[in-house]
């Protein structure tokens, strides 16, 4: 079993910050189903990706944009979604979701934010 050595990545990263991220992206990808660049033997996942990224064979700036699009896959909201409704069938959730929108519908109409009031609540000493 061939261990792998910061030193013998760094010529192919730009940093250790850099290795681990690629590192992690690269162990995404073989949980995946992505087949190894190098023998995979019997180590683990991590280990194959920094042997991986060592030997030079692994398309670095591939992981590199595959990193980085991974963090882009965030949903936006559109004007059509601005419902806090869940997407679910479990009626006691959608009843929840239903009682908490009105409720925020109400303080809205009724002008009430708890942000910046300074009056003390029932109870409570200045």
């Amino acid at each position: 079993m061939a261990r792998i050595t910061n030193s013998d990545t760094l010529p192919f990263v730009e940093s250790r910050y850099e290795l681990g991220m690629l590192a992690s992206q690269r162990v995404r990808d073989l949980n995946g189903g992505a087949e190894p660049v190098v023998d995979k033997e019997r180590d683990k996942l991590t280990v194959v990706a920094l042997r991986e990224i060592g030997s030079g064979k692994l398309d670095i700036d591939a992981v590199r944009h595959e990193f980085v699009e991974s963090y882009k896959d965030t949903p936006s909201v559109t004007d059509s979604e601005n419902s806090l409704e869940i997407a679910t069938e479990d009626p006691l959730l959608r009843e929840i979701d239903a009682e908490l929108e009105n409720s925020l519908v109400e303080d809205s109409q009724d002008g009430v934010s708890d942000a910046g009031d300074d009056t003390p609540d029932a109870g409570e000493e200045e």
